[in-house]
Formats: structure tokens, C-alpha cells, sequence
């Protein structure tokens, strides 16, 4: 009640006050996740009369590439009250889209109707369903009104405030010519000229910044990385920096959940014509031709990736794609410690993209404030849910407007001192930082400690074996055994590779307890007071196969007093995969590893020998989460991910399905390497 009177008090001084004093966003510093009288003005600006009073569209305009390919664009210009362009050049925002820009429209004109809108927008940002069966349904709405929307199509606030927006559809896709280059090497030049080419146009002053999410938000991050003198800020939201551990093949089990869903969407959808120039006689042939030469786009990679039973008969494509030592795997590896203009980063503790989120900021050699990292307990599709409540940061679009104000504009509004890392604490609540896992500072640094697996009862779980983590070594030598089985289709890691469809009915997402069933779960005594986990997490597995491979998944939990097992975190490794690349990993002062990167190259491939002990790293994503008192650690052991991850088919017939096992040894321990803050009691 307090926070919420202070929170009100804010606002209203700054409402109020400020427009009569003249004081504006430039004279204050933001305090706290909110932003404090800064995040209200912010609001204010974004929310309050524009400069001007209409959007001007200019439809499918052709930009040339150096290759002879085609792109479209459609380009959003502020507009008079007659709505006529505006002469004066203004900063540009580009967004490159591979779901076509005629969705961006549609989204952009279904939510551009005056008084109806904005009535509907501020429906999604108050429906609350905490509670209820359908939290995740009410949490998808706030994301929409808390300016997700807006940034996956277009911000006419931002436009009417004097800014000129491009959406471009990449090449292969919506009414682009050419062929799909999935955000590979011709992508990524299309991209640089696309913004060299917008910087120059008469309507542009040369500045360029760029936004979106997920695809779109990659490709800024693409893009920034290879410097173009335009581009000066970008506000990535859910991006992703190495597409193989993310998402198409993490930990070599590849993204049986998402990927099929997401290459049948994008292929549908760039099959729809341009249905204006059919009309005006000026259809674009080529763009037929193009589509007819590559009608699947890489569906038949995915094919021949569960048909083909040896690994000399996949496609080549799909070895490429798998192998480190490639062209293609290389320009899906990103490397934003290139990356020299400021950078807003937005993401969520189940995103799909949560690995990288986190790192993208740390790599990035730039000052916190110019560099800024927002997390929320959210999934790819309902990134912003958690935004513009007591406390909480504001939407996604006012915090954006802010940034390229500042870094497009030159308005001094303070956000450059807001963060610079906001994130929700999983479990609590919202929180700034000066840093996060190896970039905290001293005062807010965690300490990493060894919880070692025990198969002694916890007596806490109903699961394949209920052992305990303790503080101490023990000198457990038990073997167990987990065998591959379908209780993760019940599992948040199925709903955070469903892009968080699977959280839109609460269930399977918010309680591991069903999943756990078929699982070696191993669980602490109860922490003695509130413990903060903050970092990247290893688990150290010493492991034994029955055939020449093995699929190892493992998640760790909050575990509530009532049972409930929340997942924080989670990671995944195929046995033969194993080979961690040293120069790309982090370790604790012990020598444990903090963030073991497999190398996921089918190069660096070592079968396992049956019957003899093989020792695995896996990462799992770095997170915040605080453990009430009274609750408890635990990591869930399995034997598979599916539907999430499923390897390859030669790989499948490698492990055979068959029985995997743990071997507990005091020589060599099995444990999970944690960040923690708090006398934990344990």
C-alpha cells in the first residue's frame, strides 16, 4: 500500500507540476525499476499530443540491392493536417521483417482507429488474471497493450512525434524478391545497404536506429554488429545472438517444438501476393519466380533432418547447419562485443532467446547507460507483460521512445541513467543493477557454490528418484537410472519453445510436478531466509551410457512449501556433444564452470563408449529468482526434452532410447555450481 501511494504521488506531481514549471523529462533522474518522476514524464511524452497530426504511408517501395534482388518497403511518414508528408527530414526507424510487412499493416491499422484504439489498448494493459486458470491469456493481452504491438509493427506516436518508420519485408519473404537467406550473410548485407540506402533518401537527416522483435530483433543486433556509419541506436526486443544454441539446435537437440511452426509460418505467409499490383497490371514476375525456384524454405532441411538415418545421407545443408567449422554456421554466430552504438536489450527468464539475452549486453564494450538490459519473468510472446505496474518499468514503447529520443534526437530525458539492468526477480520483484552475473559489481556480486546430488530421499518429491542436493561432498556411489519418456510434453521448457502459447492456460508451464514423474529430481532442505540466485548456472553431471549416445536435460527449481516446482532455468546436452569451447566459457574462482559452452559441432562429435562414465557441463540460462524462506532448490534430471528438443535421427538411432544413467561418486561428484546472495541455511 505504501509503494502504491508513493507511485501515485509521483505521478501526480509530475503531471501536474511539471507542464506549469517548465520542467521537463531532461531535469530529472530516474530512480528504481519505474523510472520515478523520469518514467512518468517518459509516459507523458509518449502518451500526450504529437507534433503531428497524421501518418502519410508510402506503399511497396521498391530499394535495390547490390545483387540486382528487389526489396520492399513500406515507408510511414509523419503527416500535416491534411495529410500531406512533411517536408523536413527526420530520424529514421527500420524494422526488417520476414513475416511480411502487410501483417505489420494489418496490425498497425487495426490498432490506429481514433478513440477505439487507444480505449482497446488500455483494455489489454488493465486486464489482471493472476489467479485464475487463464493468467498466461491476461498476461499475452498486457503485452499487446504494454507496447509490444507497436514495436512488432508500427508506433504512430513515435511517427506523429517527427520520426519517419520503414518496414521492410528481407529477401525471399512478403513481396520481396530473391531467396530466403534466414538472417545469413546476404541478409545481413541486405540489411547494411537497406540502411545506408534509407539514410540517404530526402526524407531522412541520416540517423538512423532500428527496432522490433525477435527475427527483427537479431537482425539489429546483426546490423550493429557490423558498424554502418547511419545506424546510431537500436532497441532489440527478444533477440537472439547464436541461433544454433538458442533455439534451431540447443545442445544438438534440435527445436522440434518451434521450428517446424515457425518455417511453416514464414513460408505461408511469403506466398501471398501483392495483390494492389495485380490489380494496377504491375505484377512483379520475378518475385513468382523467385518463390517458385525455393518453395519451402528450408522445410525440406527440416525433412531430410528426421528421414535421413545416416549421417552421410542428410542433406548438406543440415550438416552445415550443425557445424561449427561452416560459412553458414559462422553467420549465425554473432559477436556483439563489436557492437559500438547504444543498445537497449529486452527479454524474459522463459524467452526463447533467454541464453543470449543476458550475454549480448555483457559482451557489449560500452558504458551502462548507453547499454541497457531489461528482463522480465515472460515468454517470447508476451515480452512486456510484466511492465507499467506499481513499480515496474514502463511499456516497451515509451521506453523505446525515450531511447531514440535521446540517441536519434539528442534530448536530454535521463535515460541513459536509467537501469542499467532492470530485471524481475523471479519470485520477488522488480530490481535495478549495475551489472548482471560476471558484470555485477562487487556489492551485488553472487557467490558461487557446489549443491551435490545425493540419492538420499528429500522426501519432497513424487518423482523416478527423490534424492538431495546438499552443501557438503558425500560419498553417495548409487547408480540411477532415467529413461527417455513424454512427461516434458507437460514442462515449461514445452511452453517457452511454443513461444509461450503453452503458458496461456495455467498448467504444465507454472508446475513441473507432472513432468518430474519421469525424472531423477534432486531437492535442498529449506533455505532460512530470503536466498537470491543471480547468474548463469552449470550443472556437472558424471553420467553413463548404454548406447553410443545420450540426451540429458535438466531444469532448476524453486520449490514452494505446498509442492509446486517452479522452473527458473533450465539447459540441455547431447552426450556426444559434450566438448565445451574454453575460449567462449566462464568459470567460477574454484575452477567450476559458470557457463560451459558447447562447441554443438558436429565436428567436434565423440560418441560414448557404452558402460563407461562420461562427464557432461550444460549451461542453463542465467536468471534471478529469490527463494522465499521456507523454500527450496532442486534440479530435475531427464533423459530427453521432447517435444522441445528431439535430436536429429541419426543421432536418435545413436542413443538408441535406450535407459540413461547417473552415476553418484565420490571421486566424481555430481553437482549444480549456483549463484547465490543470503544465508541460505543450507
Amino acid at each position: 500500500m505504501k509503494h502504491a501511494l508513493r507511485a501515485t504521488v509521483l505521478a501526480a506531481t509530475a503531471a501536474l507540476l511539471l507542464p506549469l514549471t517548465g520542467i521537463t523529462a531532461d531535469a530529472i533522474t530516474p530512480t528504481g525499476p519505474d523510472g520515478g518522476a523520469a518514467g512518468v514524464a517518459w509516459t507523458n511524452t509518449q502518451d500526450g499530443a504529437q507534433q503531428y497530426p497524421n501518418v502519410f504511408i508510402e506503399w511497396d517501395v521498391p530499394i535495390t540491392m547490390s545483387d540486382g534482388t528487389v526489396l520492399k518497403g513500406n515507408v510511414y511518414h509523419p503527416a500535416d493536417a491534411a495529410g500531406r508528408p512533411i517536408d523536413a527530414p527526420t530520424p529514421t526507424v527500420l524494422n526488417m521483417t520476414p513475416y511480411t510487412k502487410l501483417v505489420s499493416n494489418v496490425a498497425d491499422s487495426a490498432f490506429s482507429i481514433p478513440g477505439l484504439s487507444d480505449a482497446l489498448l488500455n483494455v489489454f494493459r488493465n486486464i489482471h488474471l493472476d489467479g485464475t486458470p487463464l493468467t498466461g491469456f491476461g498476461e499475452l493481452l498486457n503485452a499487446a497493450g504494454n507496447g509490444e504491438l507497436r514495436n512488432f509493427s508500427v508506433d504512430r506516436q513515435l511517427i506523429k512525434s517527427g520520426y519517419t518508420q520503414v518496414v521492410v519485408d528481407v529477401r525471399g519473404t512478403g513481396f520481396s524478391q530473391g531467396e530466403w537467406d534466414m538472417l545469413r550473410g546476404r541478409e545481413q548485407q541486405d540489411t547494411i545497404e537497406t540502411i545506408d540506402w534509407a539514410s540517404k533518401q530526402r526524407w531522412s537527416n541520416g540517423r538512423i536506429g532500428m527496432s522490433g522483435l525477435s527475427y527483427s530483433a537479431i537482425n539489429q543486433v546483426q546490423a550493429a554488429e557490423k558498424q554502418p556509419p547511419a545506424l546510431k541506436a537500436i532497441f532489440p526486443i527478444v533477440p537472439g545472438s547464436d541461433l544454433i544454441d538458442d533455439v534451431l539446435a540447443p545442445g544438438g537437440g534440435f527445436g522440434f517444438n518451434f521450428i517446424p511452426l515457425w518455417l511453416s509460418a514464414i513460408n505461408g505467409l511469403k506466398w501471398v501476393p501483392d495483390l494492389a499490383s495485380i490489380a494496377a497490371g504491375s505484377f512483379d514476375f520475378k518475385w513468382l519466380q523467385d518463390r517458385v525456384d525455393d518453395p519451402f524454405g528450408y522445410l525440406d532441411v527440416l525433412m531430410s533432418a528426421y528421414t535421413s538415418t545416416t549421417m552421410d545421407g542428410l542433406d548438406p545443408r543440415v550438416k552445415d547447419m550443425l557445424n561449427g567449422l561452416t560459412q553458414d554456421r559462422q553467420e549465425w554466430l554473432g559477436d556483439p562485443s563489436r557492437i559500438q552504438i547504444p543498445t537497449f536489450v529486452t527479454g524474459g527468464w522463459h524467452d526463447l532467446f533467454t541464453y543470449s539475452e543476458s550475454k549480448i549486453y555483457n559482451q557489449i564494450p560500452l558504458p551502462p547507460g548507453q547499454k541497457q538490459l531489461l528482463m522480465g519473468n515472460t515468454y517470447h510472446v508476451t515480452s512486456g507483460a510484466d511492465v507499467n505496474r506499481v513499480g515496474a518499468p514502463p511499456r516497451l514503447d515509451v521506453l523505446q521512445r525515450a531511447w531514440f529520443d535521446k540517441w536519434l534526437k539528442g534530448i536530454d530525458n535521463g535515460i541513459d541513467q536509467y537501469g542499467p539492468v532492470t530485471l524481475k526477480t523471479q519470485g520477488g520483484g522488480w530490481d535495478t543493477q549495475g551489472g548482471f552475473g560476471p558484470t555485477a559489481p562487487a556489492s551485488e556480486a553472487a557467490e558461487y557454490r557446489r549443491m551435490y546430488f545425493s540419492a538420499q530421499s528429500s522426501g519432497a518429491a513424487n518423482s523416478l528418484h527423490d534424492g538431495s542436493l546438499t552443501a557438503a561432498a558425500n560419498g553417495d556411489a548409487d547408480r540411477l537410472t532415467v529413461a527417455p519418456g513424454l512427461t516434458t510434453v507437460c514442462s515449461n521448457d514445452a511452453a517457452q519453445a511454443s513461444a509461450g502459447i503453452l503458458n496461456l492456460i495455467d498448467g504444465c508451464s507454472k508446475d513441473s510436478r507432472v513432468a518430474e514423474t519421469n525424472a531423477l529430481t534432486f531437492t535442498s532442505a529449506r533455505v532460512a531466509e530470503a536466498t537470491t540466485i543471480s547468474g548463469p548456472i552449470a550443472v556437472h553431471l558424471n553420467t553413463v551410457q548404454d548406447a553410443a549416445d545420450g540426451y540429458w536435460t535438466v531444469t532448476v527449481n524453486d520449490v514452494a512449501p505446498d509442492g509446486q516446482s517452479t522452473v527458473l532455468t533450465s539447459g540441455e546436452l547431447m552426450a556426444s556433444l559434450r566438448q565445451v569451447d574454453e575460449a567462449r566459457s566462464t568459470r567460477s574462482p574454484n575452477g567450476d564452470y559458470t557457463d560451459p559452452r558447447a562447441f554443438t559441432s558436429l565436428d567436434k562429435r565423440q560418441e560414448t563408449v557404452p558402460g563407461e562414465a562420461t562427464t557432461l557441463d550444460i549451461a542453463l540460462g542465467g536468471t534471478q529468482a529469490v527463494l522465499q524462506p521456507g523454500h527450496r532448490l532442486r534440479v530435475d534430471v531427464f533423459a530427453g526434452n521432447f517435444p522441445k528438443g528431439l535430436p536429429i535421427l541419426p543421432m536418435l538411432i545413436d542413443t538408441g532410447l535406450k535407459p540413461q544413467h547417473l552415476q553418484l561418486d565420490a571421486d566424481r561428484p555430481s553437482f549444480v555450481n549456483i549463484p547465490v546472495r543470503g544465508n541460505t541455511g543450507w
